[in-house]
């Protein structure tokens, strides 16, 4: 297992890479409720939600840690989600097997870019200010899912939204979520946002809104509701001319995964005069875990930022991601509870509203003193909640980046790929407005 993993040459040992999965894992194990919660939403089978989160995040994060060999964990992605139920599901009236159908599309595709250099491409026609404006339109679009969920904010007739109703008791409870987890975030606790989750519902259950199953521990439920559902859709998702969903999903996907696996190889110190060792076995991981999830039920996964925490207690190698998907497999037989907590949007909508903060560090390296920069993020990130669709904001950075450079003067700073996704983009906004 040294010779394996190369504990020496990381300067880590064993001791230490269980520690830093253990952290790793307390500190996005959330993902296990708040994933099948929010899919529900669009109609699907909690417990199978439930176990394919389990099994995608599993899978992916042990072909992290045994073929590429770094500390990373893969689950599936916050605001994917999101953007899944809410936005092509319940927005766009689409069927949650159609919309898995096209998650399959994105994992196939994400499959062949990672063997190939046109990912490399695809990452280096994306403009940073594009790239920083499209997470942090995520980060307000889920934002917005949880204050709403939350109760904080309710539709309103006259302005659309509004202050919602502070003396209903799941709106306390969640006002009370998420204080308590903002003050374990600010005093840098580890495991902040799953320990701010276990304090909410401990608070649920003296407030009489939670009740405590009977069993928790049993067998894990059954995957039969959604497993295949893809598979079988694959041809409506043409027939409805779903391309840019798949493109969003595609996308984001592989940009967060990118930026992500960068950011942690780099503070792990395994980045080495610039280059990324491994980088195709890492984005493969990936890869696998969102085709795999698609077929199995669950949305895109992606590299989760959360790993940045075993590698601060010396995680350095791949058998932290071991760890922490073994982890996961233990959590299969805990359905019962995560199905209560999750029952209570109050105790989730805390963590939606808190990471969506999380994701906005980018917006400060957007360069707002350059106009043509500054508004496609802009616009992105605005878009994204006021439509509820993060395909849109896309599409209208896509199209505004290319059009101003043009009228700038600049249009050769432009990539070739970035005028045809405009044109595409352009074509789908005009001829295919509820994609």
């Amino acid at each position: 297992m040294d010779r394996f993993f190369a504990f020496k040459e990381k300067g880590t040992n064993i001791r230490r890479e269980v520690l830093a999965g253990l952290t790793t894992f307390l500190t996005m194990v959330y993902i296990v409720v708040v994933n099948p919660a929010v899919l529900e939403k669009s109609g699907m089978d909690f417990g199978a939600v439930f176990v394919a989160t389990v099994l995608a995040s599993a899978i992916s994060t042990l072909i992290m840690g045994i073929f590429a060999n770094y500390p990373i964990a893969i689950a599936p992605g916050m605001g994917l989600n999101a953007y899944f139920a809410f936005s092509v599901v319940g927005h766009s009236r689409i069927g949650w097997e159609v919309a898995m159908g096209a998650v399959l599309v994105a994992g196939i595709l994400f499959l062949a870019l990672s063997v190939t250099r046109f990912r490399e491409a695809l990452i280096q026609a994306i403009p940073p200010s594009l790239k920083f404006g499209i997470t942090a339109g995520i980060g307000l679009f889920i934002a917005f899912v949880g204050l709403k969920a939350a109760g904080i904010i309710v539709n309103d007739e006259v302005n659309l939204v509004g202050l919602g109703d502070f003396h209903a008791p799941e709106t306390i409870l969640s006002l009370f979520g998420l204080f308590a987890t903002l003050v374990l975030m600010t005093l840098r606790v580890p495991g902040a946002l799953f320990l701010g989750m276990i304090l909410t519902t401990v608070g649920a259950w003296v407030a009489g809104l939670f009740q405590f199953p009977e069993k928790w521990v049993t067998m894990p439920p059954s995957m039969a509701p959604t497993f295949g559902a893809a598979v079988t859709a694959l041809p409506q998702v043409f027939e409805q001319g779903l391309y840019a969903v798949i493109f969003a999903f595609l996308l984001v996907t592989l940009f967060d995964t990118t930026g992500t696996m960068i950011g942690v190889a780099e503070q792990a110190g395994l980045v080495k005069e610039g280059k990324f060792p491994r980088m195709r076995a890492a984005l493969m991981a990936d890869a696998v875990g969102v085709t795999a999830g698609a077929v199995m039920g669950t949305s895109p996964t992606s590299a989760y930022v959360e790993s940045t925490t075993g590698v601060a207690v010396g995680g350095r190698t791949g058998f932290t991601a071991v760890v922490v998907s073994l982890l996961f497999l233990v959590t299969l037989f805990f359905e019962p509870l995560v199905a209560k907590i999750a029952g209570l949007s109050a105790i989730t909508a805390p963590v939606l509203i808190i990471v969506g903060c999380l994701m906005m560090g980018g917006l400060a390296k957007v360069r707002w003193d350059d106009f043509e920069e500054a508004f496609p993020a802009f616009i992105v990130m605005l878009s994204m909640p006021l439509t509820f669709s993060i395909a849109t904001g896309i599409a209208f950075g896509f199209i505004t980046y290319p059009l101003l450079k043009l009228v700038r003067g600049k249009g050769k700073e432009v990539h070739p790929l970035l005028y045809l996704f405009m044109v595409l983009f352009i074509l789908q906004l005009t001829f295919l407005p509820e994609a």
